[in-house]
């Protein structure tokens, strides 16, 4: 599958919200599956990071999420439910705008009610890093970016100044 190049901020295809994955086109979504690991991996490989990646980001307006940690994992319509009262700090960075750090607000935990491949329904207790993780990734399903999502007009920074982060 061919790496796909990956949209950027700014570009107003961002801001669309995506589609439902219909059970009827999984067959033809195989290929978008592939090319959406094969982004994130040459994108881990060039800058050293990149865990997930959505749909809309390599210009798929459908409700589809890619995540390779451990092994690949793909969520199509996934919707985040039980979210913790409980909230963190974190600097969140994104693919679409890859030396950018934003300060952001995530809950702690929530589960993520998705299917799989083979259209079995799913669900996923998360907590910390996954569950930031997975916040991000459905935010760009709905056309909400991080830098949205700012606390406030300090909480931007460049990656190349991470060190100096608190």
């Amino acid at each position: 599958m061919p790496v796909k190049r990956i949209l950027l901020l700014g570009d107003p295809r961002l801001l669309e919200v995506s589609e439902p994955v219909r059970e009827a086109e999984l067959g033809g979504l195989a290929a978008v599956t592939g090319d959406l690991h094969d982004t994130l991996m040459a994108f881990r490989a060039e800058r050293g990071f990149g865990r997930a990646v959505a749909a809309p980001q390599i210009d798929v307006r459908k409700r589809i999420v890619y995540m390779f940690i451990d092994e690949p994992t793909v969520f199509f319509n996934p919707e985040l439910v039980d979210k913790s009262e409980e909230v963190v700090e974190i600097w969140d960075d994104c693919m679409s705008f890859p030396d950018l750090l934003v300060r952001v607000r995530r809950h702690r935990q929530c589960t993520i009610r998705y299917r799989d491949a083979a259209w079995s329904e799913r669900s996923m207790r998360l907590e910390g890093d996954l569950a930031e993780l997975l916040q991000h990734e459905v935010d760009h399903l709905d056309g909400i970016l991080a830098v949205e999502r700012a606390i406030d007009g300090r909480s931007y920074a460049l990656r190349s100044e991470r060190g100096r982060l608190g």
